[in-house]
């Protein structure tokens, strides 16, 4: 898994774990009184429900991209074998001489 995904993974992860957190907030709170309250929670329930489908999304659209760009490089790869195996010749070239330059 790359830094970007992990990364990723680790931000819509956290995003759940602070919507999770506001809605029992906002269940364990219910014994406050008074209108300000509740119109504020009830602004706060609309925000947290609109946070909640824009994250799903979001995260159905960063799939969508990961698999789109999967069968890109796919497609590629299959259709370009030799181009793409001297590019990693030469990435792997270009990588072994920095390594050899650092020693």
């Amino acid at each position: 898994m790359s830094n970007v995904e992990q990364t990723k993974e680790t931000l819509l992860r956290e995003l759940n774990q602070v919507l999770h957190d506001a809605q029992e907030l906002i269940k364990n709170s219910e014994q406050q009184a008074g209108e300000g309250f509740h119109s504020a929670k009830e602004k706060l329930e609309k925000t947290l429900k609109t946070a909640k489908t824009e994250m799903h999304r979001i995260e159905g659209v960063v799939v969508q991209k990961a698999k789109d760009s999967a069968q890109a490089t796919d497609h590629y790869v299959r259709e370009n074998p030799w181009k793409t195996a001297g590019i990693a010749a030469g990435v792997g070239l270009l990588v072994g001489l920095l390594i050899g330059r650092n020693k």
